[in-house]
């Protein structure tokens, strides 16, 4: 995979297959482990954490935009030290610290959550990124494999 052009054709069918995973991983996460949480924290308040069709929508919207920035942090990093498990390993790392270690520390800061729920969310959504690299590296070397 090393120093091939970027396929953008390529680049969404990865990102839209990758999608399923990461939106299947994070309406497990969100409904299991951290609605129970946040409800808690408020003190049952009705408002807190809910979810609707709007909300809904939204959120396949950002986690179609984390995936496609986690594949393609995937392939840049797979450009320069191959398609490896090393390079699913780093790039999901940096994935990770950019996207949830950033907005969970952000919001318990803030006061939003409790600190606690960071010792379910992050270890969660570190495994998550990792499946999705994995993911991408898998469907990469398939694409690649056809075009030879």
């Amino acid at each position: 995979m090393y120093k091939t052009d970027f396929n953008f054709k390529s680049f969404l069918i990865i990102v839209l297959i990758t999608s399923i995973w990461v939106n299947a991983s994070e309406v497990f996460r969100y409904f299991i482990f951290v609605i129970p949480r946040v409800k808690e924290y408020w003190n049952g308040l009705e408002t807190v954490a809910d979810m609707n069709w709007t909300i809904f929508s939204i959120w396949g919207i950002w986690d179609t935009i984390l995936t496609a920035m986690t594949v393609f942090l995937f392939w840049l990093y797979a450009q320069r030290f191959g398609n490896n498990n090393r390079s699913i390993l780093i790039s999901a790392t940096i994935a990770w610290i950019f996207f949830f270690v950033l907005y969970w520390v952000g919001a318990a800061n803030m006061g939003y959550t409790d600190w606690s729920i960071l010792w379910i969310t992050l270890p969660l959504s570190l495994i998550e990124l990792v499946i999705a690299n994995f993911i991408a590296s898998k469907l990469y070397k398939r694409i690649e494999y056809a075009k030879s």
